[in-house]
């Protein structure tokens, strides 16, 4: 979808910049700029990240009762 927008210069400026240095086109830049800026923004998405890296780890309880252990030993109560 094409739109237009309004920016202030140096921001212009630098964004043209950035996309000589990582050879892409403006509309890749600034595509990939709002994707991250919504990314960053939508607390929906984050919640549904975090939610699946916690749904994927299954806690070790073994080393961290081994570690617990080794902990509490060597500590002065």
């Amino acid at each position: 979808m094409k739109t237009a927008i309004s920016i202030p210069d140096d921001v212009f400026t630098e964004a043209e910049k950035l996309a000589r240095e990582l050879n892409q086109s403006r509309s890749q830049l600034y595509s990939r700029a709002v994707r991250e800026y919504v990314a960053r923004h939508s607390a929906d998405s984050v919640t549904e990240a975090l939610d699946a890296i916690c749904a994927e780890e299954q806690p070790d309880t073994a080393f961290a009762t081994e570690a617990a252990k080794r902990t509490l030993e060597s500590s002065e109560w």
